[in-house]
């Protein structure tokens, strides 16, 4: 992987060190990182994946009659300060993979390769290397290619316990193949499949509520109603839906990942002008975490709706025939709702 980092370097002089470690940088660091993270990307790799560690790194497409490709770019968000404070960096790795997978997920796409870039003030090799194995970890259990990446030291932008994780990924359907949500219509059924907890939303209000920052033992509090500590818990990785979706992707009209703006922010892409989705709140049973964060931080009911998936990780949208073989196929999946004709300018009600 391609990389521009820095090392604390042996501890003699500064003298003994290159002008560029001495303003941040360590090359050298970066260069034996480099080698590590490399030989975790290969164990992902595709026989499509024909270079890699160039200035650019080549995938070819086979097998498909008219590919479209299907990309998305997103990042972890401050869920990583959680992670750096209790010193985890390997299931942020493997967060950022599955939300990029659920979203190209969202139009059929089966996931191809994946790029990541990690930014940060000072460059850590154990924490590098523990984000990687997370990505790698992520991308072999969905068949996608680690293809490539950037590892960045910026010394002045970020603190040296501070870095960002973002991912970009490149999927491919067959046209005839694509799901839209063109075809939805009032009747349709709204199916719900489970989310492992936050994923990776919210994060900012929840170490608000919980004062985190100025209070970080916090996390490692124990909860009952959790069964384990804070921490653990918001560190729960985002769950990937597209190994028990794939099978199901022909029976399916639409698909919504519930992510930053809960079922008002994501639903409405994918439904045709007109109508509206009736969510019903009582359908499923709500995790105990976004009990904890309402109760401690007093926060709206609807204010909840809006900024968590609140244990509602991926909608499903189909005919009422199609929906008892959905369910039969995926346990897990239950009705929490339909599609009905808009009769106001709101497109999701939540009751």
């Amino acid at each position: 992987m391609k990389s521009t980092s820095r090392g604390t370097g042996p501890d003699k002089t500064e003298v003994a060190k290159t002008a560029y470690a001495r303003a941040g940088v360590d090359i050298q660091l970066a260069d034996q990182v480099k080698t590590t993270l490399g030989q975790q990307a290969r164990t992902t790799f595709r026989p499509e994946v024909l270079g890699s560690g160039f200035f650019g790194s080549m995938f070819q497409l086979k097998q498909y009659d008219a590919p479209v490709l299907v990309s998305s770019v997103d990042g972890v968000g401050t869920k990583l300060r959680i992670a750096s404070l209790l010193d985890k960096h390997d299931t942020v790795g493997i967060d950022i993979v599955n939300h990029c997978v659920n979203d190209i997920l969202c139009c059929g796409a089966e996931p191809l390769f994946f790029l990541d870039y990690i930014a940060m003030g000072k460059l850590k090799a154990r924490h590098v290397e523990a984000v990687i194995s997370g990505l790698a970890q992520a991308c072999r259990e969905v068949g996608c290619s680690l293809i490539g990446g950037e590892t960045a030291e910026m010394p002045g932008v970020y603190s040296e316990k501070d870095y960002d994780l973002v991912g970009f990924i490149v999927g491919v359907v067959e046209r005839k193949s694509i799901i839209d949500g063109s075809s939805v219509v009032a009747g349709d059924v709204i199916l719900g499949l489970p989310s492992s907890g936050l994923h990776t939303n919210g994060y900012s209000l929840v170490r608000r509520v919980f004062d985190i920052d100025a209070n970080p033992s916090c996390l490692r509090g124990f909860h009952a109603e959790l069964g384990r500590a804070l921490g653990e818990e918001l560190l729960e990785t985002h769950r990937c839906y597209y190994p028990e979706l794939k099978p199901a992707l022909p029976l399916i009209k639409g698909l919504a990942h519930i992510t930053g703006g809960g079922f008002a922010g994501n639903i409405p892409r994918i439904l045709p002008q007109g109508l509206a989705a009736h969510v019903h709140r009582d359908s499923w049973q709500i995790p105990p975490i976004f009990r904890l964060i309402q109760k401690t931080g007093h926060v709206e009911e609807d204010e909840m709706y809006g900024v968590f998936n609140m244990g509602i990780g991926m909608t499903i949208i189909c005919s009422r025939q199609q929906a008892a073989e959905l369910v039969s196929a995926l346990p897990q999946a239950k009705a929490i709702g339909e599609i009905t004709t808009a009769t106001t300018d709101e497109r999701v009600i939540l009751d």
